[in-house]
């Protein structure tokens, strides 16, 4: 949409909803940015004969590495959205999660809201139901019960500010 042809709010503010698109290159990015920084923990601790197995190794996956790398997603996104309201792939990507009026989240809404991206299957049926079961919303059902939104964010320059860059 151009600017002149988006609805605009009488009173309040205007929040524009990121594309599910946008939302799964910043997943993507958070996924490969934690797996690169578990195998730097698997191989340091590698000299300790302790071997951390991954989702893709599915011979020698326990349920106590499946579960260790899942609480570590879920930390990962939880500390990163109740901080600022984004991963970095959400920074990336220009991206942000708020409470529905737009507000900051805290950690308990952000530890519901990450639960639906940290266990693998459930993000499967979290996505498809927000597709299929509430069409036009761009919503995982995750984000309805934590009552979040993921929304584009906009960097420019404050009113009145001028960045003049030196010339190299």
């Amino acid at each position: 949409m151009t600017e002149p042809e988006r609805p605009m709010m009488e009173h309040g503010k205007t929040l524009y909803l990121a594309k599910w698109s946008t939302r799964l290159w910043a997943w993507l990015i958070d996924i490969i940015l934690v797996i690169l920084f578990l195998n730097i923990i698997g191989g340091i601790l590698e000299p300790f004969n302790w071997k951390m197995h991954f989702l893709w190794d599915f011979g020698h996956l326990g349920l106590f590495d499946l579960g260790i790398e899942t609480l570590i997603f879920f930390l990962y996104w939880t500390i990163c959205e109740s901080y600022k309201g984004q991963s970095i792939g959400k920074m990336v990507m220009n991206i942000r999660v708020v409470n529905r009026d737009g507000t900051k989240i805290h950690w308990g809404t952000a530890a519901i809201e990450s639960i639906g991206k940290a266990f693998m299957p459930i993000l499967v049926l979290d996505c498809l139901i927000g597709w299929l079961a509430m069409p036009q919303t761009k919503l995982r059902v995750f984000n309805r019960i934590s009552n979040t939104i993921v929304i584009k964010t906009d960097y420019r320059e404050p009113d009145g500010i001028l960045y003049v860059r030196d010339k190299e």
